[in-house]
Formats: C-alpha cells, structure tokens, sequence
C-alpha cells in the first residue's frame, strides 16, 4: 500500500580517509605500546628510575622547545630587518625549527618510544631527511589536488616568476556575471 509520500532520498556519505580511520586505532596502539614498554622498564630498573627518566625527557624537550623558539623568533626578527632595509635574504637559516619543535614536544610525552623518536628529531641529517620528505609529499599532494578543493586553492594562487619569486595577488574571474543594480526586494512569504 502506497501513501503517496515520496521516500526520502539521502545524498551517498562521503568515504572517511584512511588516515582518520586508522589514526584512532594507530594512538591507541600507540599508547598500549608505551605503557607496556614503560611497564617492563620499571620492572627491570625499578619504579624510581622510570620517573627519573620522564622527568628528565620532560625537562630535555622543554629546554628544546624554548631554544628552537627563540631560534625561529630570531631569524623572524631578521628577516624583517632585511625586509624593511630592502636587502635580499642570504642565509638558509631557520630550517629545521619546526622539526626541532616536534622533537621537544615528543620528549615533552611520557613515554620511551616518543623519547627516541624525539631524540631522533634532534639529529640534523634527520631533520634534513624528514623535511625533504614532507616537503616531496606535500608538493605531490598539491599538484594531485582536485578542482575546488584547497590544495587547489593554493596551487592557483602561487605564482612564480621567472627569477624565482612568488608574486602575491588576487585572482579576479571575468566569466563570472557581476550582480547588476538590486532593486527593489520581493517579498517574504509567511
């Protein structure tokens, strides 16, 4: 028997990332892992040592973290000097700042395995490894991007010339019609 109502129609949902869904699964493990990990050290070492242990990575990355941001706010402040002197940026300076950062955070983290991770962060061909990386899969991502979206966004809007620099602008569409004069309103139903 039909009722004549129409039967709703709901849009398909998008598919989830694999990142979102494995992420949860990919923390939890994580943190099962720690613990384990922190677990048997403390058994072997003893309950005391373990604490030393965190508290001195706690202290290590905070030590980290201030130094690479006084690191990062320096070579600001001289890029904004030069800047403002009209002098062309030399140095390469200041790479790695990020980096560095996320290795003091990872030793902020209870935990041994975020410890050597952190640890590992600290080494400068790592760094220059990592970065290399990130920056190879975010270009591919970039150039990968799908009209609309906001990696495409981004692509439009850095334009280089052909001595290298970026110039900064608008894009201004001219197939787009322009809203004439608006007249008067019509009105509201109630």
């Amino acid at each position: 028997m039909t009722t004549g109502a129409p039967t709703p129609t709901y849009p398909a949902r998008p598919r989830r990332s694999r990142l979102r869904t494995f992420l949860p699964l990919g923390v939890a493990a994580w943190l099962v892992l720690e613990i384990w990990l922190l677990t048997l050290v403390a058994g072997a070492a003893g309950g005391f040592t373990v604490f030393l242990l965190l508290v001195a990575g706690f202290v290590l990355g905070s030590v980290v973290i201030k130094r690479a941001g006084r690191r990062a706010f320096r070579n600001l402040s001289e890029t904004l000097q030069q800047q403002q002197s009209g002098a062309p940026r030399t140095s390469g300076r200041g790479d790695g700042n990020g980096l560095m950062m996320l290795g003091g955070l990872l030793l902020m983290l209870p935990g041994l395995i975020s410890d050597a991770l952190g640890l590992l962060l600290l080494i400068p061909p790592v760094q220059k490894a990592v970065s290399r990386y990130a920056e190879r899969a975010i270009d591919r991502k970039i150039r990968e991007a799908t009209p609309g979206t906001l990696g495409d966004a981004f692509q439009q809007v850095r334009i280089h010339r052909p001595d290298g620099k970026v110039v900064q602008g608008e894009v201004i569409r001219e197939d787009i019609p322009q809203d004439p004069e608006p007249g008067p309103r019509p009105p509201l139903n109630r």
